[in-house]
């Protein structure tokens, strides 16, 4: 009886780790069983003329104040269905966790970004008191360069390496307790042509400040997680699986059309479920997403139709006010399902019914909208 009882449990750590128990050799055979980490891909239609990336360019390690190695951010970065990432550390004037060395973390990233199929863009965020605060360079030459005293000739170096310069958290409250302002430092850069971007999202804070902004003076939207921690202990995944990503709408998925798209203001901003960008980029991906089939029924004067959400973003559609349609006043499509809608119409009739998106915002309190044409 102890020798069944030791060899189940032999038998039941073999499977655990990975092995097999060999019942003709009663040995272990070890590395028999190999588990592949899996990718999560995060579905998203691309929209016409361009594929939709998606994004994060705002990442520390241990080369600033992270605390994972360069490499285990291509690793999270892929397992959760990324295209391209940027790591920034902090430039100067941060404790460093390799006090002395230079940055490194592109290089140490570089190869395993391109056995995952990751475009990793070299970058680094120029770290400053406000103002003018915090900013990313992206796809710098030489991030060791921007390490200069005056945050201008920085940023100028920056942009002389053809950099693509985000203002980062602009409503951070450790640097703007009161109220997000748009200082004379800020109009200076921007005068200059040395402000492509803003995060209108970081972390877990949106500002709609920065997305007025982002409108009037034509600045790229962006939103990134500026991840420090291991990533699966910052965010709850089970309410929302998608991490925090920028969408860049790129002709081609490389980093020369990622950085092209960019410097043409192409992209959008997806966190906890809520969709930002210019109308012209984010529609045509919702209606991409949602589609409607053709009525199966007609029935004591209502039709029914099937409505298909084929996107990992949950949208919540609200009915108009003069609606008399007998639809709810509000609808949710869940992330990539199928509901059934029933309108009252006679048959034969050919009527189009229109919905606020609700979590879907193309400037401040500036919704989304969707029409719905049904026969």
């Amino acid at each position: 009886m102890k020798l069944k009882y030791l060899i189940l449990c032999v038998v039941g750590f073999a499977v655990a780790t990975g092995s097999v128990y060999s019942q003709t050799s009663g040995t272990i055979l070890m590395d028999e069983v190999v588990r592949i980490p899996a990718r999560h891909e995060i579905v998203l239609p691309d929209i016409p003329g361009y594929k939709t990336l998606k994004c994060d360019f705002h990442i520390h390690t241990v080369f600033s104040d992270g605390v994972v190695w360069p490499t285990v951010r291509i690793e999270e970065a892929w397992e959760d269905g990324l295209d391209a990432v940027a790591i920034t550390d902090h430039i100067e004037g941060h404790p460093k966790k390799l006090p002395g060395q230079n940055h490194q973390e592109y290089e140490i990233a570089q190869t395993l970004a391109k056995t995952k199929n990751i475009i990793l863009v070299k970058g680094g965020e120029i770290s400053r008191g406000m103002p003018p605060g915090h900013f990313n360079a992206l796809f710098v030459t030489d991030v060791n360069a921007l390490n200069l005293p005056d945050y201008m000739d920085a940023i100028g170096e920056a942009v002389r390496q053809g950099g693509f310069v985000i203002w980062n958290h602009p409503g951070w409250r450790k640097q703007q307790p009161d109220t997000t302002r748009w200082m004379a430092e800020h109009e200076a850069l921007y005068r200059k042509g040395w402000m492509h971007g803003i995060e209108v999202f970081n972390e877990k804070e949106w500002y709609p400040e920065a997305l007025q902004w982002a409108g009037e003076k034509k600045l790229a939207i962006m939103g990134n997680s500026d991840i420090h921690d291991v990533f699966n202990k910052r965010y709850n995944r089970e309410l929302y699986p998608i991490r925090p990503v920028t969408l860049v709408f790129a002709k081609e998925r490389t980093e020369e059309s990622l950085k092209e798209a960019m410097f043409a203001r192409r992209t959008a901003t997806l966190f906890f479920n809520k969709l930002i960008g210019p109308k012209e980029f984010v529609l045509p991906l919702v209606n991409q997403s949602i589609q409607v089939s053709k009525p199966f029924l007609y029935l004591d004067g209502y039709i029914y139709f099937e409505v298909t959400n084929s996107s990992d973003i949950e949208f919540t559609l609200l009915k108009s006010g003069n609606d008399t349609s007998g639809l709810p006043e509000k609808t949710i499509l869940p992330r990539q399902s199928k509901v059934v809608a029933r309108v009252k119409q006679e048959a034969g009739q050919l009527n189009s019914y229109t919905f606020k998106l609700e979590n879907v915002l193309t400037g401040v309190e500036q919704y989304g909208e969707i029409t719905f044409s049904v026969k």
